[in-house]
């Protein structure tokens, strides 16, 4: 079953900024001698020496002119499909002068494109940057979102053979940018570095003049990418920060959007609808972090008719050093807020290189007295870097025999073993979550800022990195239901309730209008306008297991 929430969001209609001049957008990029194609164009399906690039630039400015004309726009040239040649110079100067005497012009009008993308952007073979037609809404609402689609080609009703399409509007070089990685991404991939280079420069330069959402996250996949290509040791990804930085990103990234509020919000009424008549409560968190989760269900269980249960919490995080325990002071900072409200409170810190380093017996359950819940937010993709290391800490799990597990995790298929499968897919994802960022108007910059490095640093790990160190191995729900059914774990129903209280969660979200809950067979998630970017779920032992 599912059931969805939220309206697709419409702004107020934003001023559009002037195109570039087509030689503005042509010239960018990576060019050979005079004497060889431009190396870009010829990348994306087009013939033109750099010697001619002044005078088509020209041309094409002229031509762009012409088809912005009211008179031209309400002719039958507004439906034709153009193909492009192998000369573009000549071809432009033939529109040209078909255009100035329309009453000579050969263009057969029954030739029309049947399907529209949000830039009315015609298809190049073999790469991808508009939207299925259901998608699209308003024009002047979503000009500046980033919208990508799967591959798909205009095909010539004479034939089979698909040409590609001559590209006049203003967000060209939006589109371009998006050619130009994937494009990329597809020579690192066949290991064509020469080519690579020339691209991932030619992307720098694209990124650099595109405003928006669309120029910072490419911003981060050219990193990425030039890190592929310039790094013959592929460790890392991102450069190695202390876990107190992580920390202090993912706090802003807290604020900023309602993603992680979702996490802890979702996967907290999993927990009390678990424990409703518990009268002790212990939680393991897998992932303590700032321990932002925890407030709002002590002040849940507070509230609880017949009195609060007590409460205790082991939180695991990462080794600690000399001078700073910062989980123990967290720990004190949590017992008094616990006193505060009159909650029970008792607090262990765990500090673990890998959650696949847990035993048992570390976590000193008390089944007869307690009623136990296991916790996982963000956390459990990266145990995939190592083979064994996630079926380790299940065993683990079910070894304390919890009575409910919460998991969230990214709603994405980032652990490919195909590079330019899993970089397609991360493009289309963390553009989705850029686009949500740009779109929250009242987000302070600080916030908005240091959320962008919090992502982009996920991006860069997700391309650049390979092996034991591409930690972000992000799985999408179907394919987590596998990895917990061989284990032991069945799949338990988050409640209506959870759904109805989500949805009031975002409802009163700055700029929430964008975002969507649907509840998809017993699981909550959360996406951006049409795409799903994170779920909640909640699992128990097979009966037969416990």
């Amino acid at each position: 079953m599912k059931r969805g929430h939220g309206e697709t969001w419409d702004p107020q209609p934003q001023p559009q900024p002037q195109s570039g001049s087509m030689e503005d957008n042509i010239i960018k990029g990576k060019m050979v001698d005079d004497s060889n194609m431009d190396e870009l164009l010829e990348v994306l399906g087009y013939k033109v020496r750099s010697s001619e690039m002044a005078e088509v630039a020209q041309k094409l400015e002229q031509l762009e002119m012409v088809l912005s004309n009211d008179d031209v726009g309400s002719n039958v040239l507004n439906d034709t499909v153009h193909y492009n040649p192998s000369d573009l110079s000549n071809w432009v100067e033939t529109m040209l002068s078909e255009l100035n005497n329309p009453e000579s012009s050969d263009l057969d009008p029954t030739r029309m494109c049947e399907d529209r993308s949000e830039y009315g952007l015609s298809a190049i073979p073999g790469l991808s940057a508009f939207p299925k037609a259901e998608e699209v809404a308003d024009e002047e609402a979503s000009s500046k979102r980033i919208r990508l689609e799967s591959v798909g080609s205009w095909r010539d009703p004479a034939g089979d053979s698909a040409r590609p399409m001559v590209l006049v509007d203003s967000q060209e070089t939006g589109v371009r940018l998006v050619h130009a990685l994937v494009a990329c991404a597809e020579a690192i991939q066949q290991e064509d570095l020469n080519l690579a280079d020339a691209l991932v420069k030619s992307v720098g330069t694209l990124a650099a003049s595109q405003a928006g959402a669309m120029g910072k996250v490419a911003t981060y996949f050219a990193q990425g990418l030039a890190r592929r290509i310039y790094t013959t040791d592929l460790s890392g990804g991102s450069p190695t920060v202390g876990p107190s930085f992580e920390e202090a990103l993912q706090m802003h990234f807290y604020e900023s959007c309602p993603y992680l509020k979702f996490a802890h919000f979702t996967a907290n009424q999993a927990i009390l609808e678990a424990v409703t008549t518990a009268r002790r409560v212990h939680v393991i968190d897998l992932g303590l972090n700032q321990g932002m989760q925890w407030p709002a269900l002590m002040q849940a269980l507070a509230v609880r008719p017949g009195g609060p249960p007590s409460f205790r919490l082991t939180g695991v995080g990462p080794p600690q050093t000399e001078s700073s325990d910062s989980l123990q002071q967290l720990g004190w900072k949590l017992a008094q807020f616990a006193q505060a409200i009159g909650v029970e409170f008792e607090f262990k810190g765990l500090a673990a290189e890998s959650l696949s380093d847990l035993e048992p017996e570390m976590f000193e359950t008390r089944p007869e007295s307690e009623t136990l819940v296991v916790n996982s937010v963000f956390e459990l993709h990266r145990l995939l870097n190592r083979t064994g290391s996630i079926e380790k800490l299940l065993t683990t799990v079910k070894a304390v025999k919890p009575s409910v597990i919460t998991m969230v995790e990214q709603e994405a298929n980032h652990n490919g073993v195909v590079f330019l499968d899993r970089f397609n897919e991360a493009l289309h994802y963390y553009s989705s979550l850029f686009d949500s960022l740009e779109d929250s108007y009242s987000l302070p910059s600080q916030d908005r800022v240091m959320s962008e490095v919090y992502l982009g640093r996920q991006i860069v790990n997700v391309v650049a990195a390979e092996g034991t160190d591409r930690v972000e191995r992000h799985e999408t729900l179907a394919q987590w239901k596998t990895r917990m059914g061989s284990v032991g774990f069945d799949p338990v129903a988050l409640g209506s309730s959870a759904f109805k209280q989500a949805s009031m969660l975002l409802s009163v979200f700055a700029g929430g209008d964008g975002y969507r809950v649907e509840e998809n067979d017993g699981c909550l998630m959360l996406g951006w306008q049409t795409r799903p970017l994170i779920t909640t779920s909640a699992w128990k032992l097979t009966e037969s297991r416990r």
